[in-house]
């Protein structure tokens, strides 16, 4: 949720800012629900003290003049509190589907208009004609797509011997490699409650995209971000003991793969893929220095591999509904011939912690005020496999395994 002080102080910027994130959203409605709601709700707010002062004085007696005055309060409150409680329903659904402020350094507009920072390696070049990662695996006997939609449906992955040591080999490797860099590491549930989707700002804006275990009030995470902001939920934390990093493996579930065209079938876009995910709590004061370093974090496993990338920063429309800032890791797939998506790293200011209760603490003496959090992949590991596949293929169909995955050991 967004600062409503900041709206109060400054609602030309609050209004130009989010129309550079999301040029539909109501912006006008929402400032005038925001005002009328807080000034109905000081005015109930007072009307209820002086009934209940008025209450205190007819214990010593009721006179006339206390009973008309309190029948008076009544009848007003009886009008409007229907009305109070129209506006307030209306002002919180707008609340909760209100995206982050976005930060003044990004470009204005949607993918269009994200900026290459910063390039990494070259293309990889080949004495024959590259296959894709499909064709490798059919070849090599590492997938069965067939048996996965059998078992379950279209766009779920069956993973088949080197294939399975590859992803266990890489989920090691990026763990090993994140608490090098000082992240934690935590494994939690996979499923996970409506409010902790509320919380990480999931809902209610990607409810549509959430698998739902309906019997049970409970639906598969759709990243462990989920997870990891809601690990911290009603906590007041210690600044000296910021910031708190944190590192998950866990499978994630969307339903949003299954719209996309044929360029993409394969691992690049399915239901469930495993994902490494770094999560930092901090002050705002050491947020920009924390993006920079989990940024680094996952960059460092690219290059570790070998693989030629590209880092976004992504402009306002194209950053997640959470974010205010976002870079996005890119690999080059020669089998696809494009770049693909397989970090993306957001600093998401307040904004998750004002709905989870996400505080700290300069000292015990001060108020608790709200911590910044922020959350990279690192790395989405199929969309991974597709580029050390694709990079790393032979002429005869073969995978040569890069140095970095040798060193893994994995004893099956």
């Amino acid at each position: 949720m967004i600062n409503l002080f900041f709206v109060r102080e400054n609602p030309e910027d609050f209004k130009r800012l989010i129309l550079k994130k999301d040029p539909n959203f109501p912006v006008d409605r929402f400032i005038s629900l925001e005002k009328q709601v807080s000034l109905a709700k000081r005015e109930i707010e007072q009307l209820r003290s002086e009934k209940n002062r008025l209450a205190k004085e007819a214990q010593m007696g009721i006179t006339p003049e206390i009973r008309h005055e309190s029948q008076k309060i009544s009848g007003v409150l009886k009008e409007m509190e229907p009305f109070f409680e129209k506006i307030e329903s209306e002002f919180n659904d707008l609340y909760l589907n209100c995206p982050n402020i976005p930060s003044e350094d990004i470009p204005e507009g949607n993918k269009e208009s994200n900026k290459v920072i910063k390039t990494v390696g070259q293309q990889p070049t080949f004495i024959f004609e590259p296959k894709n990662h499909v064709e490798l695996g059919k070849h090599l006997g590492w997938f069965d797509f067939e048996a996965a939609a059998s078992m379950t449906g279209t766009n779920f992955a069956l993973y088949k011997g080197d294939a399975v040591r590859m992803l266990y080999s890489l989920t090691m490797m990026m763990l090993n490699n994140n608490v090098k860099h000082g992240f934690s590491p935590v494994l939690p549930p996979y499923l996970v409650n409506e409010q902790s989707l509320i919380n990480a700002s999931n809902f209610p804006i990607f409810k549509d995209s959430v698998y739902a275990v309906s019997e049970d009030k409970l639906y598969l995470s759709p990243t462990s971000e989920v997870n990891l902001t809601n690990l911290y939920r009603d906590t007041i934390l210690s600044a000296d003991n910021l910031p708190e990093r944190s590192t998950a493996w866990t499978s994630c579930f969307r339903r949003e793969a299954g719209t996309h065209g044929a360029h993409e079938r394969g691992l690049i876009r399915i239901h469930q893929f495993e994902k490494v995910e770094l999560y930092t709590v901090c002050t705002p004061e050491t947020a920009q220095s924390e993006h920079e370093r989990m940024v680094t974090c996952a960059e460092s496993i690219l290059q570790q591999l070998g693989l030629h990338y590209r880092v976004s920063l992504l402009a306002a429309q194209d950053c997640s509904f959470a974010s205010s800032k976002t870079y996005d890791i890119e690999v080059w797939m020669p089998g696809q011939k494009a770049y693909y998506e397989v970090s993306s790293s957001s600093n998401c200011t307040d904004f998750q912690a004002r709905r989870t209760g996400i505080r700290f603490k300069q000292t015990a003496q001060e108020k608790a005020q709200y911590a910044y959090t922020l959350n990279t992949s690192s790395l989405a590991v199929p969309r991974l496999m597709v580029a050390l596949m694709e990079t790393y293929q032979q002429a005869d169909g073969t995978i040569a395994w890069p140095e970095a995955l040798k060193n893994v050991s994995i004893q099956f």
